[in-house]
């Protein structure tokens, strides 16, 4: 029996050894056939390629390169696009906050909490706003994973979560995106500032080229939210306070016309008021759905900077709360 259960592991063993390199070398030799299904990685250039692959949209890349130097910040943002693309660094500068901008593309809970983990500690900020939206606790949160592993240096807990998302795309491009790392492969890499109409500013927030919304009529959608995503949010607060950190809980503008159409908004905001310090600018803020948004989810530059000044004002009179 002990020796049935040696050859047993020594196949296991034998099979993943396999497996990993089969995944290597079949997309090393036969890259455009082979990724278009089952991995998710862009080999010659950031942006979107031919295949529909877009490791690096929203300038992760570089998100992530600058983060390596970056360290003791007044405030942390995280959160999806609407994160990134939806509060600008540059605002923040002005009123005396330093700050960087962790959004990515769909980044979910699960993702955010990952963040946190590998790098409060070395960003250190007194402050961190968490951009929630309900669309990403209602998703699986594959996508986001793939964007941040094909972005950052994976790690074990990055295997934990491929695995844990049971997902062998995600899966495969861990294996590809480690062994290109092992190997050194995408050290002399440089993401454009400029991708398309989007720029990347230092600090990491993406500012659109200026494009107009126009309205129109949505059918009714009822958020149907994620276990496993409001529990990593959870964790995610639960770092923050364990560090002794103030957090601040935002939902960015969106188009009425589109915000009104979620018919459980009074669901989503009761949930987030149970954590405390949620603000809800669709609420707070009056922005004219043509004039200052490109999509229904996304301001574009003159909302953005309407957004952030009322933003920015919120912070300053905290600070000054605090402070008495």
């Amino acid at each position: 029996m002990a020796r049935f259960f040696f050859l047993l592991f020594r196949l296991l063993i034998f099979s993943l050894l396999f497996y990993v390199l089969a995944v290597i070398v079949w997309t090393e030799i036969d890259y455009e056939s082979f990724t278009q299904k089952n991995v998710w990685y862009e080999l010659e250039e950031a942006g979107i390629d031919s295949l529909g692959n877009v490791n690096s949209y929203g300038h992760m890349f570089s998100r992530m390169q600058e983060l390596k130097n970056t360290e003791d910040i007044d405030l942390l943002i995280i959160g999806a696009s609407q994160a990134y693309r939806g509060i600008d660094t540059r605002i923040l500068q002005e009123a005396g906050f330093s700050s960087f901008n962790l959004g990515s593309s769909n980044q979910t809970p699960l993702q955010s909490e990952l963040l946190l983990k590998r790098y409060i500690d070395q960003l250190n900020p007194d402050k961190i706003i968490v951009v929630v939206y309900p669309e990403v606790f209602s998703v699986d949160g594959v996508e986001s994973s793939l964007d941040l592993i094909a972005n950052d240096n994976v790690n074990f807990s990055m295997l934990v979560l491929a695995v844990k998302q049971q997902n062998f795309k995600l899966l495969n491009t861990f294996i590809y995106v480690a062994y290109r790392q092992i190997f050194g492969l995408n050290k002399h890499f440089k993401e454009k500032t400029q991708k398309g109409n989007d720029t990347y500013i230092k600090g990491g927030y993406v500012e659109k080229e200026i494009s107009y919304f126009s309205p129109h009529d949505f059918e009714n959608n009822t958020w149907q939210f994620n276990h496993s995503q409001i529990k990593a949010f959870e964790g995610s607060l639960k770092l923050i306070q364990e560090r002794g950190i103030q957090y601040l809980l935002i939902q960015t503008p969106t188009p009425q016309v589109f915000f009104k159409s979620q018919t459980n908004n009074v669901s989503f905001d009761r949930l987030m008021h149970s954590y405390r310090n949620y603000y809800n600018y669709n609420e707070l803020l009056e922005l004219n759905d043509s004039l200052h948004f490109y999509d229904e989810f996304h301001m574009n530059q003159k909302g953005v900077e309407i957004f952030n000044k009322a933003l920015q004002e919120m912070l300053v009179t905290k600070e000054s709360q605090i402070s008495q």
